[in-house]
């Protein structure tokens, strides 16, 4: 019972370092910004599903996803890194990223899905950690991580979705304030990705 709570403490403690539910929230609402209330839950809903759906589907298969299109972690951590860069220098900037600058459902749907989804809630950082710890796990821990996760996605979209109180209680301007923060983290963590995909490639 003792091995049980200290892998399943790890697995949380993993996933809350790299995914941290309260530091994406401002993250969330630099991308969400002018959609109205119902439309941010619809997006936070899809993420979260999305994201737990591709962090599962690596928990379960990850190495022979990767082998059977030929995808290496260095090229995954590359292409990641760029697209975060990428959300993240538009945010600094103060730019309305053309990734959501459009209103339409299926513009939504997409933002949901990239890049929220992934690189951002199921980026390399959380597949990594996912499948790190499942290659000699029993069926039993597989389980374990796959609710532990489940339960990050859980506290995510709840993160997420009370946004707009967030707003209210921290005020409109701090948020502008964090959001670049967070739009300088992003392109930092963005190139740190980059940096590590090379570094993977040729080592």
């Amino acid at each position: 019972m003792q091995e049980i709570i200290t892998y399943s403490l790890s697995v949380f403690m993993g996933f809350f370092a790299i995914m941290n539910p309260i530091a994406n929230t401002p993250i969330f609402l630099g991308l969400v910004e002018g959609e109205d209330k119902e439309t941010k839950k619809k997006i936070a809903k899809t993420a979260s599903i999305t994201a737990f759906i591709i962090v599962v589907a690596f928990i379960l298969g990850g190495k022979y996803i990767f082998e059977l299109f030929g995808i290496t972690i260095p090229a995954f951590k590359i292409t990641g890194g760029i697209l975060i860069f990428y959300v993240g220098f538009e945010m600094l900037m103060s730019k309305k990223s053309k990734i959501h600058s459009n209103s339409s459902p299926e513009d939504k749907s997409n933002l949901a899905i990239s890049p929220l989804a992934i690189p951002i809630l199921a980026g390399p950082g959380t597949i990594v950690t996912a499948m790190n710890f499942v290659p000699s796990a029993s069926y039993f821990q597989i389980g374990i991580v796959i609710c532990i996760f489940g339960l990050m996605i859980f506290l995510t979209y709840w993160a997420f979705a009370l946004s707009d109180l967030i707003v209210k209680k921290l005020g409109a301007n701090l948020i502008a304030v964090i959001g670049k923060l967070m739009g300088l983290i992003l392109a930092i963590i963005g190139t740190g990705m980059v940096i590590e995909g090379i570094k993977l490639a040729f080592k």
